[in-house]
């Protein structure tokens, strides 16, 4: 069939509601047409995507402790590269580079949350180590989540929002009509990139300044320990526009309860003692602000971020156990209607012997790593695999629900929650230490992966139900996608340790790795910790909930620094104003859509820039680059001023988006 047949300028009139009794939803695509889907192109694209936003993401993440989410990125660039090639590409088509690229954002997530805490432990981790954990992490978490596409993606169709599948679909239907929305992420890109690379590799301003800059809050900062702090990168700020002023808010006020609350409160009672208290070396007389936080507060943020974790899963559990009656049902007792018939193109998946053939392999593959690359018992090497098995099947249903439902996947907090499990489990079973710590890192690396990958991977299968791709396709090649990722991370990761490292003062944050190590170091080594302080973080998490606050976003707000949450709340204001700047609302929607193409521009170029950044400082250039400026205070007023330029050029071009489309 030719592709001018299936030329719509949007999805059908039912693509968001349920469907009434005997209605049927027909895709983009209908199943009786045949469009290219995987072709060289599109496959080969993909795995360029999927590379390229591999390194942007855990550049990013490692930053700032937030993953670079990219399928919304990759779709929109897939649109804009159909004019490249002399027949324009086909929207399926975009659907499998996008569904391959963003295999990037999920293996990333999974690594960096974990596996930077070996080398904050100063434990050995060796590429392969991290290249398979990957790789079957990524792996279990496809096929853990193919036997429920059916039930997430078409019987929960119209009750299940996909807010992040929405936003995809619509670009991908929108670029069949052309490629300008993928030209002003790319001037977006461009402006933020060079704008991260002139901090990072050339010095001509600062990258982080604080309220010290003035003499007299210097002071203040000096005598009452507070200090406000702000990272002026384009990447944090349009982070903070795509997360929106409400959670922006909450992730800030947590920041601000950690740094104008407890750090000058734990500073007035300590300045009279003249000992170090808990494992601090120095007494709090002597501490900066920065050392009260790093010493004390973070472990309140710590304590919140578990209990969080714990708070989510509860709230889940009436979700996890449907989801067990679901997948065992569909594993072992067959699909509903399984052989009764021709099967539609657009509802063909791998068939169910395929999948228990490849779970069963993958299983004996992680048993096998593990015996032989991990641990050194086969007891341990089968406790392992018990944990992976078990944790993953449980907690990947969970991810996926909860980003059907809120277009976020609370991974952080369950593979908190899995280590601390997996940690408990080990010691009982006899291996702590530093073995324990290694073995329980990269059960955590293996688990976060596969929950990642699931929760990801069915927004995908959503936007191929909507559009009319062959899930079948999206589900083999989804692999290919997790493969080139896996390569692409342990490289990243490897030269950012080697160029950062994760601990001394050059140390790039890896809050969630940080939070990890903690927790794993005090469960192995049985060493003293700060209970009293985690037991706070705890309660604080509870009273959050409470009054109906997102948790885990205020205690991440209370661990991770200042100057990573204010950048973020400076974007999230300005999507506020973006948001509510005309009368109109759909003036305001098409507004609000071009800041997040520019907000998504500033992300993916200054995390990509700052990859180049590290390239470059490996064999050490970057000291005959660095002009210096940033260490002097006119390199501070001037990040300041460029800051709020940058802020503005946002929030004006953002205002351009009803402009344009009326012009159109």
């Amino acid at each position: 069939m030719g592709e001018e047949e299936i030329k719509r300028s949007k999805l059908p009139s039912n693509a968001y509601r349920p469907l009434e009794p005997g209605e049927k939803y027909v895709p983009f695509v209908p199943s009786e047409k045949i469009i290219p889907e995987v072709t060289v192109r599109s496959v080969s694209i993909g795995i360029v995507m999927a590379l390229i936003f591999t390194a942007a993401a855990a550049y990013l993440g490692l930053k700032i402790g937030q993953v670079f989410e990219a399928a919304i990125p990759i779709a929109i660039l897939a649109v804009g590269m159909a004019g490249m090639f002399k027949r324009k590409s086909s929207i399926s088509e975009n659907v499998i580079i996008q569904s391959i690229g963003a295999a990037s954002g999920v293996v990333v997530a999974g690594m960096i949350f974990t596996l930077p805490a070996l080398f904050i432990l100063k434990l050995d981790l060796r590429f392969y180590q991290t290249f398979i954990s990957a790789l079957l992490g990524g792996f279990l978490g496809v096929l853990f989540i193919v036997p429920l596409r059916r039930y997430f993606v078409r019987e929960q169709h119209g009750y299940l929002p996909f807010p992040e599948g929405t936003a995809i679909a619509e670009v991908l239907v929108t670029g069949e009509g052309g490629g300008e929305q993928a030209k002003v992420l790319l001037k977006a890109a461009i402006i933020g990139g060079i704008y991260d690379f002139c901090v990072a590799t050339f010095g001509l301003w600062r990258e982080v300044v604080s309220t010290r800059v003035v003499p007299s809050l210097a002071m203040v900062a000096d005598k009452a320990k507070i200090v406000l702090k702000l990272n002026a990168g384009a990447a944090v700020m349009g982070l903070g526009y795509i997360i929106g002023l409400k959670y922006a808010a909450i992730i800030a006020a947590g920041s601000f309860v950690s740094w104008l609350v407890l750090i000058p409160a734990i500073w007035y009672f300590g300045q009279h003692i003249g000992i170090p208290i808990g494992s601090a070396h120095v007494p709090v007389a002597q501490m900066t602000a920065e050392q009260i936080f790093s010493n004390y507060v973070r472990h309140i943020g710590i304590g919140g971020i578990a209990a969080a974790g714990i708070i989510g899963i509860l709230k889940s559990s009436k979700i996890i156990v449907q989801a067990f009656t679901v997948g065992f049902k569909e594993m072992f007792a067959g699909r509903k209607g399984a052989g009764s018939g021709a099967t539609e193109r657009v509802d063909t998946d791998l068939s169910m012997p395929t999948i228990i053939i490849l779970i069963i392999i993958v299983l004996l593959s992680i048993l096998l790593f593990f015996g032989f690359g991990v641990v050194d018992t086969w007891k341990f090497a089968l406790i392992a695999l018990a944990v992976v098995a078990v944790m993953s099947f449980l907690f990947t249903t969970v991810a996926a629900r909860a980003i059907a439902i809120v277009g976020m996947n609370p991974v952080s907090g369950m593979t908190l929650m899995t280590l601390i499990l997996t940690s408990v489990i080990l010691v009982k079973a006899g291996l702590s230490g530093r073995a324990g710590m290694l073995s329980a890192l990269i059960i955590g690396g293996v688990v976060c992966t596969a929950l990642s990958t699931a929760g990801s991977f069915i927004t995908d299968l959503k936007v191929g139900y909507w559009l009319g791709t062959t899930p079948r396709n999206q589900e083999k090649l989804k692999f290919v996608g997790i493969l080139f990722s896996a390569l692409a991370v342990t490289g990243v990761l490897i030269l950012l340790n080697k160029v950062y490292g994760f601990t001394g003062p050059r140390a790039l944050a890896a809050p969630q790795a940080n939070a990890m190590a903690a927790v794993i170091k005090t469960l192995m080594e049985k060493t003293a910790a700060p209970w009293g302080l985690y037991t706070a973080g705890i309660f604080m998490a509870i009273i959050m909930e409470m009054i109906h606050v997102p948790p885990l976003a205020f205690a991440l707000g209370m661990y991770l620094p200042i100057e990573l949450n204010t950048p973020v709340l400076v974007g999230g204001l300005i999507s506020y104003l973006v948001s509510t700047s005309s009368k109109n609302e759909t003036v305001n929607t098409k507004r609000k859509e071009r800041g997040t193409l520019i907000a998504s521009g500033f992300i993916a170029g200054g995390a990509l820039m700052g990859v180049v950044s590290a390239l470059i400082a490996l064999p050490g250039w970057d000291k005959k680059l660095n002009v210096g400026l940033a260490a002097k205070p006119a390199g501070e007023i001037l990040s300041i001023v460029l800051f709020t330029i940058l802020c503005i050029y946002l929030y004006y071009d953002a205002k351009r988006g009803a402009e344009e489309n009326e012009a159109r």
